[in-house]
C-alpha cells in the first residue's frame, strides 16, 4: 500500500491578449505554443504521433460511434494545431482554445509537484516570447478553470491503474471522494453557477459545470468520473484512469495532496477495503452544495440516512487508508506516503476547526484570505467587479503580477519543492519512467525523432525507406536505469535503434 504509482497532470491555461478583448483565443494560444517551439531553433519539430489513440473507446464496455461524438472528443485527429514534445517528456499544444501542458508521467505527488509546476515556468516563457513578436500585444496566461462567461477548461490528472479492477468499484467509491476532496484541493472561485451571475464565493472553480455521475464526454454533460479508456500503455495490464474533476492549483501542498490521496484511494479500490458505506444520495447536487459553503459545515446525505460533512467524508477515507497501510507495509512504509497520510491528517483537522488555519497551505483558503481582506478594507460586496480582478489576479502566471507569487515571496504560502528542480525539470524528463527514454531522444537525436507520444519513439533514420517506431508500452521501462547508459553511448540515432533491436 503505497502512493506511488504513475500519475500526471494535465492543465489547460485561460489566455488574453491585452487591449485585445476579442482577439481570437485559438490563434494567440498558437503563437504561444509555436514561440516556445521556435525558440528552440531545432532543425526539426517531432509531431505527436496520434495513431495509437482512440478516445472514444468507453469503460464500461463498448465504443462511441465517431459520427455520434462531439467534435471536441475526437482528440486523435490531428488538426494541424500547434504541437510540441518537450525534452522533459512533456507535452505543450493547443487544445481548441487553450494552450495546455501535459507533465510527463511521474511515479509520485511530489515529482508532480515538480514537473506541474515546470508547466508554468514553460507557459511563461512561451508567454514571454509570444509578446515580443513583431506588432503583437502582451499575452496573458492564467492558471485557472473559468472566464466567468460560462466557459469551464480543464485541469485533468491521469492515473495507471491495474486492468482487473472492476470499473464499477472505481465509481462507487471514487464519487464519494471527488465531490469531498475540494475541500482540500479546490481553487477558490468568486462567482457561483456556470456565469458566474450569482454573487459569492465558492471552494472550486469547476463545481458548476458536472452534469452526470458517469460519462465519456469531458467538455459536456461533464461527468463526475470519466470513462475513456484509453490506457496508453498495454491494455492487457493496465487502465489509464482520467480524471477532469479538479481544479488547477498554484499552491503546491494542493497538488500534493490531490495526487496523493487520490493515489491512495484508487490502491484500496485496487486492494477491495474499502466498504461501500459513503455513497451519496444525490452526488452531482452535492457537489456544488459541498463547493458554496466555505464554512465546511454543509452535511451530504448519505444513502444510508446518514449526514456528514465533506471533511467527515474525507476523514472516512484517510482512517481506512492508514489501517491499510499499517497493514500491509507496518514500519516499511516510505516515506512519501508518510509524507501524504501526516499532511492529509493534519489539513483535515485545521479544516474541521477553522478553515482559515490552512490559508498558507491550500489555493481555496489563500484566495478567500485575500479577498475577505479587500472586502474588509473597502467595504465590498460579493458581487464587486474588484473581487472578480483579485481572483483573477491570483492565477496570473507572471511572478511580478500574479497574487499567489506575492504570497510566496512574502512567505505566507508553503512550498514543497525548490526552484532549482524545477528550473531542471523544464528541460528535463523524471528519471524513473519512460518519459526519459522519450526527452532524451528528442534532446539528443532532435533530427531524427520524426514523431513521438506517450506510448511511442519513432526515428527517421537515414537509408531506411520507412520510418521506424519504437514502442514504450510500459511506462516504468525506458528509465534512466534501464537505458541511461546505453543513450550515453549512443551518439548516433542509427546506433541507438541498432542496439535497440539486436536486443
Amino acid at each position: 500500500m503505497s502512493v506511488r504509482r504513475v500519475m500526471g497532470t494535465e492543465v489547460e491555461y485561460g489566455i488574453s491578449v491585452q487591449g485585445q478583448p476579442t482577439a481570437n483565443p485559438m490563434l494567440a494560444s498558437t503563437q504561444v505554443v509555436n514561440a516556445w517551439a521556435n525558440a528552440g531553433a531545432r532543425a526539426r519539430r517531432a509531431r505527436w504521433d496520434f495513431e495509437e489513440e482512440n478516445p472514444l473507446r468507453d469503460a464500461r464496455g463498448f465504443e462511441l460511434a465517431r459520427d455520434l461524438a462531439d467534435s471536441t472528443q475526437l482528440t486523435d485527429e490531428d488538426l494541424g494545431l500547434a504541437n510540441v514534445i518537450l525534452t522533459n517528456g512533456a507535452r505543450l499544444y493547443v487544445d481548441h482554445a487553450h494552450p495546455e501542458y501535459s507533465t510527463p508521467e511521474c511515479t509520485g505527488p511530489r515529482d508532480v509537484v515538480v514537473w506541474d509546476k515546470a508547466g508554468e515556468a514553460v507557459m511563461l516563457r512561451a508567454a514571454t516570447l509570444a509578446s515580443r513578436l513583431p506588432n503583437n500585444p502582451p499575452m496573458l496566461l492564467y492558471k485557472n478553470n473559468v472566464d466567468n462567461k460560462g466557459a469551464s477548461y480543464g485541469a485533468h490528472e491521469n492515473y495507471l491503474m491495474d486492468r482487473a479492477t472492476a470499473f464499477g468499484d472505481i465509481v462507487a467509491h471514487l464519487v464519494p471522494f471527488f465531490v469531498t476532496r475540494q475541500a482540500v484541493c479546490g481553487a477558490g472561485r468568486v462567482g457561483r453557477r456556470q456565469d458566474g451571475s450569482e454573487a459569492g464565493f465558492q471552494i472550486s472553480q469547476r463545481a458548476d459545470y458536472f452534469e452526470v455521475e458517469v460519462g465519456l464526454e469531458t467538455t459536456l454533460k461533464r461527468p463526475l468520473v470519466n470513462t475513456r479508456d484509453e490506457p496508453h500503455a498495454d491494455p492487457q495490464k493496465y487502465r489509464r484512469l482520467h480524471v477532469i474533476i479538479g481544479d488547477a492549483n498554484l499552491a503546491e501542498i494542493s497538488t500534493f495532496l490531490k495526487l496523493g490521496t487520490t493515489s491512495l484511494v484508487l490502491k484500496m479500490i485496487e486492494d477491495r477495503v474499502l466498504p461501500g458505506d459513503l455513497a451519496l444520495e444525490r452526488p452531482v447536487r452535492e457537489l456544488r452544495d459541498v463547493s458554496y459553503d466555505a464554512s465546511l459545515t454543509h452535511l451530504l446525505r448519505l444513502k444510508d440516512g446518514r449526514r456528514m460533512t465533506a471533511v467527515q467524508v474525507q476523514w472516512e477515507y484517510l482512517e481506512h487508508a492508514k489501517k491499510h497501510v499499517d497493514r500491509t507495509l507496518g514500519s516499511d512504509v516510505d516515506d512519501e506516503t508518510s509524507e501524504v497520510l501526516e499532511r492529509w491528517e493534519s489539513v483535515l483537522g485545521r479544516l474541521e476547526a477553522d478553515p482559515m488555519q490552512c490559508k498558507d497551505e491550500l489555493d481555496w483558503v489563500a484566495k478567500l484570505a485575500l479577498l475577505e481582506s479587500y472586502r474588509d478594507r473597502d467595504r465590498l460586496d460579493w458581487d464587486h467587479p474588484k473581487l472578480a480582478l483579485v481572483d483573477l489576479q491570483y492565477a496570473d502566471v507572471r511572478p511580478d503580477k500574479g497574487l499567489y507569487h506575492r504570497l510566496v515571496r512574502l512567505g505566507r504560502m508553503q512550498r514543497l519543492v525548490d526552484d532549482a528542480a524545477v528550473t531542471a525539470a523544464v528541460s528535463d524528463p523524471p528519471e524513473d519512467t519512460r518519459a526519459y527514454f522519450r526527452g532524451r531522444c528528442l534532446a539528443k537525436y532532435p533530427e531524427q525523432v520524426a514523431a513521438a507520444s506517450w506510448d511511442s519513439v519513432i526515428f527517421d533514420l537515414p537509408g531506411r525507406d520507412s520510418l521506424q517506431r519504437v514502442p514504450t508500452m510500459e511506462p516504468q521501462r525506458g528509465t534512466r536505469e534501464h537505458v541511461g547508459a546505453l543513450l550515453d553511448r549512443c551518439d548516433t540515432a542509427e546506433q541507438l535503434f541498432a542496439a535497440l533491436t539486436s536486443r
